[in-house]
C-alpha cells in the first residue's frame, strides 16, 4: 500500500502544489503500464495443417490415423484436403500390395478395434473409408480439436497442375477447365466465393505449390481477383519451393504479388505453411511426411469461423518450425518475439515496400530472439521472416533449418 507523508506548510498554495506533484509521480507509471497492455496484447496460438491426403485420394493411410497423428502432436486443428473430393460417398477401399506391407490395416485396428469394418471376396481385402461427418464425430473434441472438411480442387491446364485448396468446404466442386492456368484458377475461385456466399460460412481457397510441375508463374497469380492465401512453404519433396535457375522462388514470389496487389488497391497475399503429406508409414527425405509446416493461428476459440477470421486478417505466422511468442503490429512499428530453443541462433529480417521503389528491400537484419521495426514515412508494407540455424529432424531436403514467416503488415494504403 503507498503512504503518503505530508509536510506542515503554513500557506495552502504550497499543500496544493505539493498535492499535484505527488498524483503526477503515482499517474505517470500507470499510464505507461497501460500504453503497454494495449502494445502487447493477450495472444492464443492455435496450430493447424491445412493440406493433408488420405486413402479417399493419394495419401497411404486412414482418416482417423492421420488425425490421430495430429492430434497426439499438439495440432489444435486439421484439414484432410483429398483430390476432387469431400468424403461423403460410400467406399469401400481395396488394400494394395504396399498397405500389406506397412500393415496398414493392422494399424488402424489395433487403434480403432471394432470401428474398422472389413470385407473380403476373391479379389482382395477391402475396408470401408469412414465419412467425413463419421470421422470428424469419432475424433474430434469440443474447444481442443477441431477438423475442417477441405477439398484440393485438382485441375490442369496442358499439363500443368493447377491445384487450389478450399477450407471448410460444404459442396463439393469439380475442376474446372479453361483456355490458360489463369482461367481455370480465377474459376474455382469464383465458385469457393459463391459458395460462400450460399450458405453464409466463413470459407476461403489457397493455390497450392504454384511450383509444383511450375504449373502457376507469377503473372497468373497477379491477375486474380478474390484470391487471399498461397503456400509460401510445402513440405513435399517434388514442390520446389526455392525454384530452380529458371524459375523464382516461392518467397520472391510472394513478394512480386504483393507489390502487384498493393498497387492494384487488392488486399494483399497471404503466406500459409502446410505438410501436403501423403505418407505416414516411411519417415524420409523422399516421402512426403507430416510435421513439416504449418500455420500459427491467433484465435480465442478453436472453431472454424474464429480461424478463418483471424487468418483473414492476417493474424497468423506460418512455421516450418521456429515458434514465436508475441507478433504484434501497432501504427508504428512490427514486433517479434520468438520461443527459444536452447542453443539456438535466430536471425529476424524485416522486409518491405517502400515508396518510389519497384522491389522488397530488406529494412532491418537482427540476431537475437526479439526485435522491432518502426515503421519509416516511406514504408508502404513490411512483413518479417525468421531464420535459425535449428537443423529439421524430418527434413524435405538435405539442410533445411526451421523458419518462421510473419504476414505483410500494410503501412500506408494506396
Amino acid at each position: 500500500m503507498a503512504h503518503y507523508y505530508w509536510f506542515n506548510f503554513t500557506y495552502n498554495n504550497y499543500v496544493v502544489k505539493m498535492r499535484k506533484y505527488i498524483i503526477l509521480i503515482f499517474f505517470i507509471p500507470l499510464i505507461s503500464l497501460v500504453s503497454c497492455e494495449q502494445e502487447s496484447p493477450e495472444q492464443y496460438w492455435q496450430k493447424g495443417n491445412l493440406h493433408t491426403h488420405s486413402f479417399w485420394s493419394d495419401g497411404d493411410d486412414f482418416p482417423e490415423m492421420i488425425i490421430q497423428w495430429y492430434k497426439d502432436n499438439n495440432y489444435q486443428f486439421i484439414a484432410l484436403s483429398d483430390h476432387n473430393t469431400i468424403a461423403s460417398r460410400d467406399y469401400w477401399y481395396k488394400l494394395k500390395t504396399l498397405d500389406e506391407q506397412n500393415k496398414t490395416l493392422e494399424k488402424y485396428q489395433k487403434s480403432f478395434g471394432d470401428w474398422v469394418e472389413t470385407k473380403i471376396d476373391s479379389s482382395g481385402t477391402y475396408v470401408r473409408l469412414k465419412t467425413f461427418e463419421e470421422y470428424k464425430s469419432k475424433l474430434e473434441h469440443p474447444k481442443s480439436f477441431l477438423i475442417i472438411r477441405s477439398e484440393e480442387v485438382t485441375s490442369s491446364f496442358e499439363n500443368k497442375p493447377v491445384h487450389i485448396n478450399v477450407t471448410n468446404i460444404k459442396e463439393k466442386i469439380e475442376p474446372f477447365k479453361g483456355n490458360s492456368v489463369y482461367e481455370v484458377m480465377q474459376q474455382t475461385l469464383d465458385a469457393v466465393n459463391a459458395q460462400r456466399k450460399k450458405f453464409n460460412i466463413s470459407m476461403f481457397a489457397h493455390i497450392n505449390h504454384p511450383n509444383f510441375g511450375y504449373g502457376i508463374n507469377v503473372e497468373d497469380l497477379k491477375k486474380l481477383n478474390g484470391e487471399r492465401f498461397f503456400e509460401l512453404y510445402n513440405g513435399h519433396p517434388a514442390v520446389h519451393n526455392e525454384g530452380d535457375d529458371m524459375h523464382i522462388d516461392l518467397e520472391t514470389m510472394w513478394d512480386l504479388i504483393n507489390i502487384s496487389y498493393y498497387n492494384d488497391r487488392k488486399p494483399l497475399l497471404l503466406g500459409i505453411a502446410t505438410d501436403d503429406s501423403h505418407n505416414y508409414h516411411v519417415k524420409s527425405i523422399n516421402y512426403s511426411n507430416t510435421g513439416r509446416g504449418w500455420v500459427m493461428v491467433n484465435s480465442q476459440k478453436i472453431e472454424t469461423a474464429s480461424l478463418i477470421e483471424a487468418m483473414e486478417t492476417g493474424d497468423f505466422y506460418s512455421s516450418s518450425g521456429v515458434l514465436l511468442k508475441n507478433v504484434y503490429h501497432s501504427k508504428e512499428k512490427l514486433f517479434i518475439e520468438i520461443e527459444p530453443k536452447e542453443g539456438i541462433v535466430y536471425e529476424i529480417i524485416f522486409m518491405g515496400y517502400r515508396k518510389g521503389s519497384h522491389n522488397i528491400e530488406e529494412l532491418k537484419r537482427v540476431k537475437g530472439t526479439s526485435s522491432d521495426y518502426t515503421f519509416q514515412e516511406n514504408d508502404l508494407f513490411v512483413r518479417a521472416k525468421i531464420n535459425s540455424n535449428d537443423l529439421k529432424e524430418n527434413p524435405y531436403r538435405v539442410g533445411e533449418t526451421k523458419q518462421a514467416w510473419v504476414q505483410p503488415v500494410v503501412v500506408k494504403n494506396k
